[in-house]
């Protein structure tokens, strides 16, 4: 069996190597790559065998460049994992929540904790990566500074964890996709995402849509993106519920080909626990 190797963007600790053990298990190979594209490369390559892709955030939305690399690379989303989004104050041996004055973070953990930060009186410092910030911490220690992290990145580095659930909204998570070379093997409850361009002449988005919603098939996600290079020029994100080989959904589909300027199939998955067409959701 081969090994399985992991990619996924951040420094050891970071959240996406959180979501990594929790769909593949803790004995799973990871391999950090310095931004987004790298994932796609290192599978590419043959240095791994799957990718963890954040593709969207409850509070922050969309990731853009998540999708725009799903477009200009041919792999397949053979999963999805919803990973709720916990932050933990942490520091080197010594230092104390009272000795605080200044936080490093990414510039969207810091966002997701201003009211505590703000209420604290701390100077935010803007890092490139969560368990970066940790990373950094944990090789120079300075004796005011802390670092906002996941809590795997506290572990990873033997910080302190001075402070616990210092998010500010306590529901966020973000969604994952996992990436891989060949299609995921079928287990229901299943999702299907793909993208779709439309025909510039006047119903035409009316008609794709109506391609699923004719046969009873749920959209969970509809998003519009521009097309780089092509201005004023759309397309179309979309999830839905069931996989692309049952009857409903594979007519569908052959509707759409037909309606739109084009489609590109992402995947068929399991849908995650805890999504919105998962067996846990409300």
């Amino acid at each position: 069996m081969t090994e399985q190797i992991v990619a996924f963007q951040g420094e050891h600790g970071a959240n996406s190597e959180a979501a990594i053990f929790r769909h593949f298990g803790e004995g799973v190979t990871t391999l950090p790559c310095h931004d987004m594209r790298g994932i796609f490369e290192a599978i590419r390559e043959g240095a791994a065998t799957h990718g963890m892709l954040p593709v969207e955030n409850a509070l922050a939305g969309t990731v853009a460049q998540s999708y725009e690399l799903l477009m200009e690379y041919d792999f397949r989303v053979v999963g999805e994992i919803i990973l709720p989004i916990i932050y933990q104050v942490m520091a080197p041996d010594g230092v104390m929540l009272e000795d605080i004055s200044a936080v490093k973070s990414h510039p969207q953990a810091l966002a997701q904790c201003e009211h505590y930060i703000r209420r604290r009186g701390w100077k935010p410092h803007v890092t490139y990566d969560t368990a970066g910030a940790a990373m950094e911490l944990a090789r120079n220690p300075e004796p005011n500074m802390a670092a906002i992290a996941a809590p795997l990145a506290a572990v990873h580095y033997g910080l302190n964890v001075l402070d616990n659930h210092v998010e500010d909204d306590p529901e966020n998570s973000t969604r994952f996709f996992v990436l891989g070379i060949e299609d995921a093997e079928r287990k229901d409850p299943s999702k299907t995402s793909l993208v779709f361009g439309v025909r510039h002449h006047p119903g035409s988005l009316y008609q794709c849509i109506g391609s699923f919603a004719e046969r009873g098939i749920n959209l969970t996600k509809l998003e519009s993106r521009s097309m780089r290079g092509r201005l004023w020029t759309y397309m179309f994100y979309v999830d839905f519920e069931g996989h692309s080989q049952d009857d409903m959904a594979s007519e569908a589909l052959v509707d759409l080909l037909r309606k739109a300027a084009f489609v590109k199939m992402l995947g068929s998955y399991p849908a995650a626990p805890g999504g919105p067409n998962s067996p846990n959701s409300q």
